[in-house]
């Protein structure tokens, strides 16, 4: 795995840039500056990202999300490699 963030990510498991390894290892998002814990799809090369709007659902159960443009940090949690030295 490579120390960079793919493009374009989403939690949704039915989405096409869904990726369950990357998201397992921890993803964070920093947008326009601020850190943001609720996003449910980013994407750096077009700036923008998915936030849920509320609790409202959609037909499906699924939350209603509303795409807001800026710019998008994405960074992983933790670093490949670094894990606490065992004594």
């Amino acid at each position: 795995m490579t120390d960079v963030p793919p493009d374009r990510l989403a939690t949704d498991p039915r989405s096409k840039f869904h990726d369950a390894a990357v998201l397992e290892r921890g993803i964070g998002i920093r947008f326009n500056g601020q850190e943001k814990t609720n996003v449910e799809e980013y994407c750096v090369s077009e700036g923008w990202v998915r936030l849920p709007v509320g609790r409202a659902l959609d037909r499906r159960g699924q939350p209603m999300t509303i795409k807001v443009k800026g710019t998008v940090e994405p960074y992983f949690l933790d670093t490949a490699g670094d894990a606490p030295a065992a004594d």
